[in-house]
This record gives C-alpha cells, sequence and structure tokens, in this order.
C-alpha cells in the first residue's frame, strides 16, 4: 500500500470499514473514496522496537488493528500481554482484543527472553503503570484462528516475535494457512550472520521447530530477515529528532530507547538503534520499498546451527530429493530502499 503521510485533511471511517476524506485521499495518499482498510493482527513480543511497530500500526490510516497475540522472546509471554495492553492504552485504543499466547517454544522448555537488550519491563525500564485492561479469555492461537475464519483472505498477520503462536494456529486448523492473506514474519539471517550467534536470528532461534513449521505451511509468507533490518538504523541525531519532534508517543518512545540505544552501544558498536520491527510493519504496508526472492525455507533444529534459515533458491536442480523437496517457496526480502524506509519510519513515529 503507498502512502505519503502528513495530510491535515479531517478523515472519517465509514460503517463498512472504509477510510474517507473530503478529498478522497487516505492520510494524504489520493486513493479514491471507499478505500478498504486492511485488517491486521500483529503477534508480538513487546519489546522497544515492537513498541515502535505497534504504535505505527495504530498511527496507519489504512490499517484495521483487529487484535494483538502475545509471545515471550524479549519479555515473557505474561510481560508482552501486559506490554501489549499498555501500547493500546497509550495509542487511546484500550478496546483492542489482546490475546495471550504460548508461554514456552513448541518443544517445551524455558524461553529465551532478551530483558538485557529491552530492559526488565521490555519497555527499556520506563516502569509503567499497569495496564487497566485484561487480555480476552482466548489463548493466541485460538484467536488468530478465529479471526482468520472470519474474514477469509482478509487477515495480514505481522509476526515480530517467535512463532509459536502462529505454528499452532496451523496445527489447531489445517485451512488457517489457506485463509490467511499474508504472514510477514521479522525473523532469519539469510546469507548472513546470526545476532544470537554466528547461525540464528534471534525470533527463529527462540523457537527454531516453530518457524520450521510455518515457514513449510504454504501460506503466503513474506520474510524480513536482520540481513535486511541491520540495513536501517536510527542514530543519535535521529533519535534526538524524535525527541524534539511533536510526535503522538515521541516522548515516551524516547525514554524507551535510551535502554536499547545504550546496548546497541556495547553489543554492535553502533551509536543508534536499528529498526528491526518497524522495518518490518513497513515491509506489510510498503512492500513496494523492498525487493525480494521466492525460495523454500527450513530451519535447523538441532545441532550448533540450531535457528539457522537456510533457502533453496531453486539455482540448482537436484539429482534427488531433500528436506527442501515439496514445499511451497517463501518470498525472502532481498533489497531494502534505505532511504524512504527510514523517511516513512520518520514520517509515522513523528506525527502528531
Amino acid at each position: 500500500m503507498d502512502g505519503v503521510l502528513g495530510s491535515e485533511t479531517k478523515n472519517h471511517i465509514v460503517m463498512d470499514g472504509t477510510v474517507n476524506n473530503v478529498h478522497g485521499e487516505r492520510d494524504g495518499l489520493l486513493v479514491g473514496s471507499g478505500a478498504k482498510l486492511e485488517k491486521i493482527i500483529i503477534d508480538t513480543d513487546p519489546g522497544i522496537d515492537d513498541s515502535m511497530a505497534i504504535l505505527m500500526a495504530f498511527q496507519s490510516l489504512e490499517l484495521e488493528v483487529l487484535g494483538i497475540t502475545t509471545i515471550f522472546g524479549n519479555v515473557s509471554t505474561e510481560d508482552a500481554t501486559r506490554n501489549a495492553l499498555l501500547l493500546c492504552e497509550i495509542a487511546g485504543c484500550p478496546d483492542v482484543p489482546v490475546a495471550e499466547g504460548s508461554p514456552e517454544p513448541l518443544k517445551g522448555g524455558i524461553p529465551r527472553v532478551a530483558d538485557f537488550i529491552h530492559g526488565s519491563d521490555g519497555l527499556g525500564n520506563t516502569f509503567l503503570s499497569p495496564p487497566k485492561a485484561k487480555q480476552v479469555d482466548k489463548s493466541a492461537s485460538e484467536f488468530l484462528v478465529d479471526k482468520v475464519s472470519e474474514y477469509p483472505g482478509e487477515v495480514s498477520i505481522l509476526a515480530l516475535g517467535p512463532l509459536t503462536n502462529l505454528a499452532l494456529a496451523i496445527k489447531r486448523d489445517s485451512s488457517f494457512a489457506r485463509n490467511v492473506k499474508r504472514i510477514v514474519v521479522l525473523g532469519g539471517a539469510f546469507f548472513a550472520l546470526g545476532n544470537v550467534n554466528p547461525a540464528a536470528e534471534a525470533n527463529i532461534y527462540g523457537d527454531p521447530e516453530a518457524a520450521d513449521v510455518v515457514f513449510t505451511s504454504g501460506a503466503n509468507i513474506v520474510v524480513v530477515g536482520i540481513n535486511i533490518t541491520t540495513q536501517v538504523k536510527f542514530t543519535d541525531g535521529d533519535l534526538l529528532e524524535l525527541r524534539k519532534s511533536k510526535g503522538k508517543y515521541s516522548q515516551i518512545l524516547s525514554d524507551m530507547c535510551k535502554f536499547y540505544r545504550d546496548w546497541h552501544v556495547k553489543s554492535d558498536g553502533i551509536y543508534g538503534i536499528f529498526l528491526h520491527d518497524p522495518v518490518s510493519f513497513v515491509a506489510l504496508v510498503r512492500p513496494d520499498l523492498f525487493t525480494y526472492k521466492k525460495g523454500v525455507v527450513r530451519v535447523e533444529t538441532q545441532g550448533i546451527c540450531v535457528g539457522h534459515t537456510l533457502m533453496d533458491q531453486g539455482l540448482k536442480r537436484w539429482n534427488t530429493s531433500n528436506p527442501w523437496s515439496g514445499y511451497s517457496p517463501v518470498e525472502i526480502a532481498w533489497t531494502v530502499n534505505v532511504d524512504e524506509v527510514l523517511n516513512y519510519i520518520r514520517q509515522l513515529l513523528m506525527k502528531p
């Protein structure tokens, strides 16, 4: 979906789920009257950069956020649920349903939690007041299945954490992979080093079995790996610009980003932050800012390379079948228009 932000024209959400204004624009983009909002569910482990992406989604007039499902990763699943509820309240959308996901990977065990990156509360140690709302009674996988069944072919899922909930949804309902419109996954490192260890990226490493289930499900999948997201970052200058801006959420995000920025200096030697989750959000709403390659992706689930994502680009005709044979390809983000993606992120984050 193309979009140029910044229109001051009053917008009107109408009863059939469309967004109009007096100029036939959608947030500054001439689209004609009656443009349908895209239905999305965000599966997430917030997380500082998750928080940025979630608030960007609420700022976008192109989207209808059907709900948020939570998973471990940057924090525990329980803390992810608390943070998702908080973000809905911050966005002025406390009625958006939040469904709590699995507390552990498919194979069980204690999940990896990256509080050393995001703070003990997951929000940069800002320690915000607890949310007033509660999560819905349904599990995340139930919620995903129900919404995709209710709106077959209409719901896109932005998956920002380990893929446990999606794998459980696929196992719960054999039609889920066929009925979901698309799944945009933040995960993997394609022909690049990981960020947990040389082999693996954090989201895939968090539940490699689940990732393999999702990638081989036949669903319409776009994967945005850290080989793409690490090309897009906010410098210290960008973070200062964010703080000084009149963005609706700029102050709270700036407070969160202090902890995140300090970790990047220590870990990666960059004076700024990578924008993993916001870049993945942009891939959902502005896929034209990326190029893609198709291939079957499998995930290593044992040995020293657990969590490694390996893509068969189809460059060779194999003499015999192999673990990649017979599966549907997924789309892998291959290049990114860094300047345009940064511009889009800046405009949404700094939007009043």
